[in-house]
């Protein structure tokens, strides 16, 4: 009895510490099926830079980069290009006039750094090229927009195009695809993320001269196949959809929406997008969520789909929702964030400070756009934990609200007052961590 006793203490042990390390995991852009939710209780709801409130600790940045940390086995991962000469300044806020024609001069290194989660430690950084940019960006934009992805043995990571990397998680190479340069719409640059299914990575890019969707082979970078896209430029990363009937393969576009199958066959389409399309897809329930809402479009849809459609399954003019086609609010999506599902409401973060609440099997209103704060503009992608809704302003402004049936904002957190945040924040357990353009934080409650 004894022995069997000293048996189940080391499974329950060993259970609770695979548990402890499983929460630690944030494996690609939104974490866990590109949701951006944590089910831990211990996360902060309330931090502030002035009184140090919530800070765990914090490290300055070099470079510029607007990719999302990943986390695994305790250490953060993340990339930004430098350049040795100037790159010039975006400002804050929502605005017009950043296209450039050339990109930024002087010789820019193409870096992934991984840091202690514990610390920020520095424990080593790499650099996978070096050289003069092909294209330009937006100035908002940068040269290390996409967020890596991991399966917890190897780093994949795009930028753009530039290639794509693989390496292990002490940095060394193991395999690279190199890229090539194509015009993207006005000079936008790229910024779609990498996606991982089992042995399959998936790389979407969509620009002015061919569009493509590529899957490789994630231990060689071999090749598996491609598939040609009539589209032009989007910015929106694709998302694996494991549903009731089949797994799926969702590329939002502005032509169409295209969903593939895993092999590259293309099982079906719908249209009605706005003419600029970045917002990452997710699903609950069997339903499909899909979003495009660029700001001077009259058309900025949200869709719920069905599984199992196949050809075009577009709505008619009038139409809000046919055999595939749950629902469809026509001017519901926001812009640059991407929407979220928690406890069974669609929270909307519209880029010029309003929020809105939507019903996730219906689509039914269940509030109205409500003002977060005047002249701040919302990039980033809101996330979830404890209750509420979280979301950050290019100021480094944090807005809480509380999730439910009525609109209610209970908080407001600050960072440094020069900061500049458009990356969407990551979770590990119970920190949270934010980057910045100067910064990487880690939040933790006290």
């Amino acid at each position: 009895m004894k022995q069997i006793s000293l048996v189940l203490i080391t499974l329950t042990s060993i259970q609770l510490v695979m548990g402890h390390a499983s929460a630690q995991q944030w494996h690609q852009f939104r974490g866990p099926g590109s949701r951006g939710i944590s089910d831990n209780d211990q996360l902060p709801v309330e931090w502030d830079y002035e009184t140090r409130n919530g800070i765990q600790w914090e490290v300055k940045t070099a470079g510029r980069g607007w990719s999302s940390p990943i986390i695994t086995s305790g250490k953060i991962y993340y990339t930004s290009v430098v350049n040795e000469g100037e790159t010039e300044g975006a400002r804050k806020g929502l605005y017009f006039g950043g296209d450039r024609s050339k990109p930024p001069e002087g010789v820019h290194h193409w870096m992934v750094i991984c840091r202690d989660l514990k610390s920020g430690t520095l424990v080593w950084k790499k650099e996978v090229h070096k050289g003069i940019p092909g294209g330009a960006i937006h100035i908002k934009n940068s040269y290390a927009s996409e967020t890596a992805v991991t399966d917890g043995e190897r780093l994949y990571l795009s930028f753009g195009h530039v290639g794509v990397f693989c390496l292990d998680l002490d940095g060394k190479l193991i395999w690279e695809r190199r890229g090539k340069v194509s015009k993207t719409r006005y000079g936008w640059g790229t910024a779609a993320s990498p996606v991982l299914f089992e042995d399959q990575l998936f790389i979407v890019d969509d620009n002015e001269e061919q569009s493509t969707l590529l899957a490789l082979h994630k231990k060689s970078g071999k090749e598996l196949w491609q598939a040609k896209r009539p589209e032009g430029s989007n910015w929106a990363t694709p998302f694996v959809w494991k549903n009731s009937q089949r797994t799926e393969l969702v590329t939002p576009g502005t032509g169409m929406n295209r969903v593939y199958s895993l092999d590259g066959e293309l099982l079906y389409e719908f249209g009605g997008n706005s003419s600029i399309t970045i917002a990452t897809p997710y699903a609950e329930n069997d339903l499909l969520y899909v979003s495009s809402g660029y700001v001077l479009d009259q058309k900025k849809p949200l869709f719920a789909i069905k599984p199992g459609a196949s050809g075009d399954i577009s709505l008619k003019d009038r139409e809000t929702s046919n055999e595939y086609i749950a629902w469809c609010q026509k001017q519901a999506a926001p812009y640059n964030p991407s929407t979220i599902l928690y406890q069974g409401r669609i929270y909307v973060l519209y880029d010029r400070g309003f929020f809105a609440c939507f019903d996730g099997q219906t689509g039914k209103e269940i509030y109205g756009k409500q003002r977060l704060n005047a002249g701040r503009a919302f990039t980033s992608s809101p996330w979830a934990y404890r209750g509420h809704i979280f979301c950050i302003n290019e100021f480094g402004e944090t807005f809480v609200i509380k999730a439910g049936d009525e609109f209610e904002m209970v908080g407001k957190n600050k960072l440094h007052v020069e900061d500049m945040a458009m990356a969407t924040p990551s979770i590990a357990g119970d920190q949270l961590i934010i980057r910045t353009a100067e910064r990487l934080y880690s939040i933790r409650q006290k």
